[in-house]
């Protein structure tokens, strides 16, 4: 079994920044995906921003150059810094990592989502 917790999603004003935390734990052989992803109401989930064990990162349209995706492999754990955050980026905020577990099996699992809601 492999889960995912998030943390760190919130209120804040147009212009502000917010950090989103995403740690995996479990049975973890290898973790070759994650990403975050966005559900906004009456939207289809998007992907915002993903990276891969070899470190290449790939960011939407809509948040490069304000969204930055890290990694701390050591704590199998993922960020996103969002800066300059617009009111068209609430949405509930999921992390998805992908890999192989100690038994060999792959996953594709998702965090319980966190909410961001930027006030103009």
């Amino acid at each position: 079994q492999v889960q995912l917790v998030e943390s760190g999603g919130g209120l804040v004003q147009a212009g502000g920044s917010l950090r989103l935390s995403c740690a995996a734990s479990g049975s973890i052989r290898s973790i070759y995906f994650m990403g975050w992803y966005r559900q906004a109401p009456g939207k289809q989930r998007e992907l915002v921003a993903s990276i891969r064990n070899s470190g290449s990162a790939n960011y939407a349209d809509s948040v490069k150059g304000r969204f930055t995706i890290s990694g701390d492999n050591a704590k199998n754990t993922i960020y996103l810094q969002m800066n300059d955050l617009k009111p068209e980026d609430t949405a509930v905020y999921y992390c998805n990592y992908n890999g192989l577990t100690t038994g060999w099996r792959p996953y594709d699992n998702w965090g319980q989502g966190t909410q961001v809601t930027v006030s103009s």
